[in-house]
Order: structure tokens, then C-alpha cells, then sequence
């Protein structure tokens, strides 16, 4: 038996009680411990769980049992929403902010380069390239004087980073998640992904000791067959037992690198998808997401079995959705039907995410939400979880809207207001919505405005899920007004468009356009 590891998790159970009972004593509701657990490019349908109002092939194909687990112990959000890509999706979260207020509009990580491919026929215009930023003498960066972990840090939280950073270039402040207000970092940095899931290999590229994108800080694991899904896990909740003599409600910021690529087969699970018949590499990512699935398990056992879930919130989202068949040339992991298109798309498989909430005593189990959030509503959300009051800067701005309401039962007040994207940005490779738009959402309608062609796709999402119809000309009337709302915004957060290189002009707001019929 280990004594220490013993001592320790009596000790975290002790305190759990303690704290309970001095609540009661003192009539003063407990501030919640808060884990935000982050899937890294999985796709809306990456689970056994099914989040559309049938089964599908793909729900068959996987085995997430602690997702359903969660699910029926909390709320299923069937219409959340994230950016198409992760750097703008993470810096909303840790901001509060949109990404067309932001600016942090694509991938970031080598200080002051924009990591571009063609333009397409624009020009880019100066984005946030240096992501997130505390200090605003670093240019091109997010500027946020009150990041979500500094202030649950400031509110008595003890704050912990665990897994994919990616919140700000290479020698920038926030390369390192502690400037933004977490006590402990555990293999954060500024590259977006793992140069290798396997511990026999170090988290590193073979010969190549120096790579950007070998993982740092996890020594303790190297030369061992364990996987990093495992290893973070491990590590997570090892600093959590250390930090009993704190006596504060944690967050954690639990931020998986799975299931993004390199697309590499967790052993302990890879065997029975490639009996059950799947392709090789489709093969690889469903034990990436078992093994992602079983991290979810073993924080919820780990709670439960030191007297810490029912007074626990667990927050589980995606930060884009998963890479489309297009995007690789055919040869797809994940596939995101009925979804269309994927990763870097504003089509529905690009932004459309997995979201459970479980919030004991507070959420009703097994429920589900049809109302639309968005990732910046989390920051708002989680503050008033932490019971966070207000800002000390009242000025920086927050464009989330608090889904709590939501979280208590309340339904349909969310789904007549206009929600947002915005891209003036390439990002990779081609597939339909990929790269250079604007959209908004409101009630069952999208629009999507393209920078490239400057033409228009109007949606009824509820009736066509897979958007397949585009209705922008049999529907001007709504296609202008949404175009209208669209601009308004854009020019109240003074979003940057890409410039034509023909012309040496802007691309033109949405309500600068005429709507013309296709041919």
C-alpha cells in the first residue's frame, strides 16, 4: 500500500466533510470545485453518446461509456457551438470574448508570424497572431486584464492547467498558462499539439530533441508505455490530492490533447475497433477517444470516491469539430454526419460540439438543452458558478451570455438571440465553409457570408441539419435582415475583413451586397 498516496486522499475527504460543515455553520453557499474538461478536435458525433435526436452509424462506432455516464447524471447541450479552429476557441473561453472582438482568428504560434498558406485572392489583414495577452506592450495579442483563471484565482480558487495550452506564441507571456492565472501548469505550451501520444517515445519526435511540438514536463513518464491521455490524467489528479493543505475549491482545466493528430493507437483499446472492422486509422482515433472517454471516468470515480462530486461541477466541450473527409483528401478518421464538413469549416461539423454540464443539486439528471450557447457564454457561466460577482474592470468587455438559467431548467430563452463567427483568415485545406467568412445565427437561420466570392448561404438548420439547401435567394427579405444584424456587429466590435488583391479594397460588409441569383 502506499502510505502517502493514502494519507493524502483521507486527508482531501477530510477536508471535503469540513468544508461542508462549516458551510451549514456559517448558512454560506460552498463554492464549487469547477473542472472544465477539453476534447481537442472531436467531432459532434465522436461518441457512443448521441447528440442528434437519432442514433447514428458513428454513435455504433464508438465506446464512450463515462460520456454517457456524465450525461445521465447531468445536462446534454445538443446545440453547442465553439470556433472551427482551436486558437480562437480557447482564447474565447479564457477571455469572455468573440472571436471577431478578439482577433485571435486562427492558429497561433510562432511570435509575430501569421502562419498562413494562400490567400486565396485576399489579403490578410492584421490578426492576433500572437494569441491571448496580459501585457499590453506585446503587440498583436488579445489584451485581457482579467483572464477566466486569474480571476477565480483572485475569488479563492487554486487553478489548474493540465494538457494543450495554445493560448500564445513563442515567447510571448502566455506560452506559459500561469500568466493567465493558473497556480500550476502540467505540459502546457504554446503548439497545439503532441509531436507523439506514446511515452516510449518521450512525447517527442525521434531525433529531434528540440521540436516545438514535444511535450514538456512530464519526465517522470518518459521510457514508459503509457499514453499521454493516461499520463495527464495521472498527473492531474495527483496535483489535486497536493493541493489539500491549500483549502480552496479548485479548477481544473483538464485540456486533452486528444484526440487531435497525429492520429496514433492507444493500445489498450485499438485491438477491438480494428476487429469490429474499421479501417486502420478510423481504428487509431476510436481508441483515442476511449482513452479520452476513460480519463472522463477516472476524474468522476476520483470525485466520487473522495467525497469531492457533489460538490463538483463538470463542464465537457469540444474546441472545433472534427477533421472532414474533404480535409484529407478522403482519407477521414471521423466523418461528422449528418453534420456537413468539419475542422476549420463554419458549416454545422465545423463548430457544432459535444457539451455536457453535471452541477449536482442544481442540474436535473438525464435532461437534455435544444437551446444554442456558444463558447464564450462559458466564461460568464463559470464566474457565476464560482460566485464571482462582478469584474473589478467593468470595461473589459464580455460578449458571453451566462447559460445558467439554462442549467436550472429554464427553456427556449437563448434561441432568438444572434450569435456570431468570423474568419478573415485561410486556414487549410479546402471543403465547403472552410476559410475567409462571417456568419450569424438567430432562432433556426444561418447565414453565412464568404470573403472570397462575397456570396451568401442562408440555412434553416432545425429542417436542414446538413445544410444542404441554400435559401439566400428564395429568402432575400431574411437574408438581408440577417445580413444587417451581421454587419452591425462587425462594425461594433470593428472586426478587420481581408483586403481584395486586385483591388486593393476591403472585402465589403454583408449589407454593402446585393443578393444575386445563382445562374
Amino acid at each position: 500500500m502506499n502510505f502517502k498516496h493514502t494519507t493524502k486522499v483521507l486527508t482531501l475527504a477530510l477536508l471535503a466533510s469540513s468544508q461542508l460543515v462549516q458551510a451549514k455553520k456559517t448558512s454560506k453557499k460552498l463554492q464549487p470545485n469547477i473542472v472544465v474538461f477539453m476534447v481537442d478536435d472531436m467531432g459532434w458525433q465522436d461518441t457512443s453518446l448521441p447528440f442528434w435526436n437519432k442514433e447514428t452509424y458513428l454513435n455504433k462506432q464508438f465506446h464512450t461509456p463515462n460520456m454517457e455516464k456524465l450525461a445521465s447524471e447531468g445536462m446534454m447541450f445538443t446545440q453547442a457551438y465553439a470556433c472551427a479552429i482551436c486558437s480562437p476557441t480557447r482564447v474565447s473561453l479564457m477571455t469572455g470574448m468573440n472571436a471577431a472582438r478578439h482577433r485571435v482568428t486562427n492558429w497561433t504560434l510562432y511570435k509575430d508570424k501569421m502562419n498562413q498558406g494562400s490567400p486565396k485572392g485576399l489579403k490578410i489583414p492584421e490578426w492576433n497572431y500572437n494569441g491571448v495577452g496580459v501585457d499590453q506592450a506585446v503587440s498583436h495579442t488579445a489584451y485581457t486584464p482579467q483572464p477566466l483563471p486569474k480571476v477565480l484565482q483572485d475569488n479563492g480558487y487554486y487553478t489548474i492547467h493540465c494538457g494543450k495550452a495554445h493560448f500564445g506564441a513563442i515567447g510571448t507571456p502566455t506560452e506559459d498558462p500561469r500568466s493567465l492565472g493558473f497556480d500550476v501548469n502540467i505540459a502546457g505550451h504554446a503548439a497545439g499539439g503532441p509531436a507523439s501520444y506514446l511515452g516510449s517515445d518521450n512525447f517527442a519526435k525521434p531525433q529531434k530533441k528540440n521540436s516545438i511540438w514535444n511535450i514538456p514536463g512530464l519526465e517522470e513518464f518518459h521510457g514508459k508505455d503509457i499514453f499521454l491521455t493516461e499520463a495527464l490524467t495521472q498527473k492531474a489528479l495527483q496535483v489535486v490530492t497536493d493541493s489539500v493543505p491549500s483549502q480552496k475549491p479548485f479548477f481544473l482545466y483538464m485540456a486533452h490533447y486528444a484526440v487531435h493528430s497525429p492520429i496514433m493507437g492507444d493500445d489498450r483499446f485499438v485491438q477491438k475497433y480494428i476487429d469490429q472492422g474499421l479501417s486502420p486509422i478510423e481504428a487509431k482515433y476510436a481508441s483515442m477517444v476511449e482513452g479520452m472517454d476513460k480519463s472522463l471516468g477516472d476524474i468522476m470515480y476520483y470525485l466520487k470516491k473522495n467525497n469531492l462530486e457533489k460538490n463538483t461541477v463538470i463542464l465537457f466541450m469540444s474546441d472545433n469539430g472534427g477533421l472532414s473527409a474533404l480535409a484529407r483528401g478522403g482519407l477521414a478518421h471521423t466523418h461528422n454526419y449528418p453534420l456537413s464538413s468539419g475542422k476549420g469549416s463554419i458549416r454545422e461539423g465545423g463548430i457544432r460540439e459535444p457539451m455536457i454540464v453535471k452541477w449536482p443539486q442544481v442540474v436535473k439528471p438525464n435532461t437534455k438543452c435544444d437551446d444554442y450557447v456558444i463558447i464564450e457564454d462559458f466564461f460568464p457561466t463559470i464566474l457565476e458558478i464560482a460566485q464571482v460577482k462582478e469584474l473589478p474592470n467593468k470595461h473589459q468587455p464580455i460578449d458571453g451570455k451566462s447559460f445558467t438559467p439554462l442549467l436550472e431548467g429554464q427553456k427556449n430563452i437563448n434561441n432568438k438571440r444572434p450569435i456570431f463567427w468570423h474568419s478573415p483568415n485561410f486556414w487549410g485545406p479546402s471543403g465547403p465553409g472552410i476559410s475567409f467568412y462571417s456568419a450569424i445565427r438567430e432562432g433556426d437561420w444561418k447565414l453565412i457570408y464568404y470573403h472570397t466570392n462575397q456570396k451568401f448561404e442562408l440555412f434553416n438548420i432545425k429542417e436542414d441539419i446538413g445544410e444542404h439547401y441554400n435559401l439566400a435567394c428564395q429568402q432575400k427579405d431574411r437574408t438581408k435582415q440577417l445580413a444587417k444584424k451581421l454587419s452591425d456587429y462587425l462594425r461594433e466590435v470593428k472586426a478587420q475583413l481581408p483586403i481584395i488583391a486586385k483591388t486593393g479594397e476591403k472585402v465589403p460588409l454583408p449589407d454593402e451586397i446585393e443578393i444575386i441569383e445563382e445562374p
